[in-house]
């Protein structure tokens, strides 16, 4: 039985910079990819990843779920040899701290009254 080839990856960021390319199996989760990026991310960018619940990777148009592997990500036209292969990261705040924050921002609103008899 031939050897899995591995598949090449790079991570464009939101600025236009890349992470990468790295080596993956295509046996590797989406969550696994996450992980790396969280790790790898560049320390000197306004926007960081706190965890990797807060990433979104993007391949041709569709957000990979973290239970998919590489293999079944790929789209056909990645299947070439020696391609590498150019995902998008979304960071993306996850939906308990964006609640939070809200919930404080909308505090002081609630004792205004924008209201005016003519």
């Amino acid at each position: 039985m031939p050897e899995e080839e591995l598949v090449e990856l790079k991570f464009r960021l939101y600025d236009g910079s890349d992470i990468g390319p790295f080596r993956y199996s295509p046996a590797s989760t989406v969550s696994m990819l996450k992980e790396r990026i969280v790790a790898d991310w560049p320390k000197d960018k306004k926007i960081a990843p706190k965890a990797a619940n807060d990433v979104k990777l993007i391949n041709a148009g569709k957000i990979l779920e973290n239970n998919k592997t590489v293999g079944q990500c790929r789209v056909p036209f990645g299947n070439l040899p020696k391609e590498v292969i150019t995902m998008h990261v979304v960071v993306q705040p996850s939906l308990a701290k964006a609640k939070a924050e809200k919930k404080v921002d909308d505090a002081p609103r609630k004792n205004f009254c924008s209201c005016s008899i003519l």
